[in-house]
């Protein structure tokens, strides 16, 4: 009887408990093909924010548009000049980060999303990077990870916009995510979190599928899969162009 009483109080607090808005998301793609020719590509990211209640009074809703590709962990290397001689002296495994992160934000990030609201969902750069600890002989451990974001910046790999989502009559948004040449193959993650003073009312998460095709995908598996029928089709395809200009070359001389 307790457990049937309980079973009805829960279908009823269940309405309750809903978001009150809710991301409806249209993406221009959900397929990413990498090709000989892929030069990086543009996604677009737009939805509109749905309701059951007219708009809530107060802070005005905020967006935030995070994109993250497949984690993978990193080993990070200090060097120091020593006797004249760069070496390699410490190294720290850093747990996870994503080979691609772009954050987009529709106001300045501070501002619109608390830190223990980004602590719970990482969402900037640094939360989303995960390092358990190095060695407790190593210095300064935390400056790996750093290390690990600024050199991803420096390749366009790690990137945050602020007030590049644009969010009209507090109901439509869109922005977006310029993703580069150099992506690894996997699922991409892109996650939209609405928000209002610093808390987040309400999340939705999409898959973007971004695969190698065509030649390069049998490329790709060749070398995975048979990589001394690999390391022959290399070796014939670098003789055979080498023969090739040398031919070219003499034949051009002849005339």
């Amino acid at each position: 009887m307790l457990r049937s009483l309980t079973a009805a109080l829960c279908l009823f607090c269940t309405p309750a408990l809903a978001a009150e808005e809710q991301v409806v998301l249209g993406l221009s793609q959900d397929r990413v093909a990498i090709t000989a020719t892929f030069d990086g590509s543009e996604l677009l990211i737009f939805g509109a924010i749905k309701r059951e209640t007219p708009i809530p009074s107060g802070p005005p809703v905020e967006v935030i548009v995070a994109v993250a590709g497949p984690s993978e962990p990193v080993t990070v290397r200090r060097k120091e000049r020593k006797l004249g001689i760069w070496v390699n002296t410490d190294s720290v495994l850093v747990d996870l980060a994503p080979s691609f992160y772009a954050v987009a934000t529709s106001g300045p990030f501070d501002e619109i999303l608390s830190d223990t609201e980004d602590l719970r969902y990482r969402i900037s750069i640094e939360r989303a990077i995960r390092s358990v600890g190095a060695a407790m002989h190593i210095r300064g451990a935390q400056d790996f990870a750093d290390a690990v974001i600024r050199i991803r910046e420096n390749e366009h790999l790690y990137s945050i916009r602020e007030e590049t989502v644009a969010v009209d009559e507090q109901t439509l948004f869109r922005t977006s995510i310029d993703m580069p040449a150099d992506l690894t193959e996997g699922d991409y993650a892109a996650r939209i979190f609405l928000t209002r003073g610093g808390e987040v009312v309400s999340q939705y998460e999409a898959i973007i599928d971004v695969r190698k095709v065509g030649l390069e995908r049998f490329l790709y598996n060749m070398s995975r899969q048979q990589p001394v029928w690999y390391g022959l089709m290399s070796l014939v395809i670098a003789i055979a162009a080498g023969w090739g200009a040398s031919t070219a070359f003499r034949l051009l001389r002849e005339k």
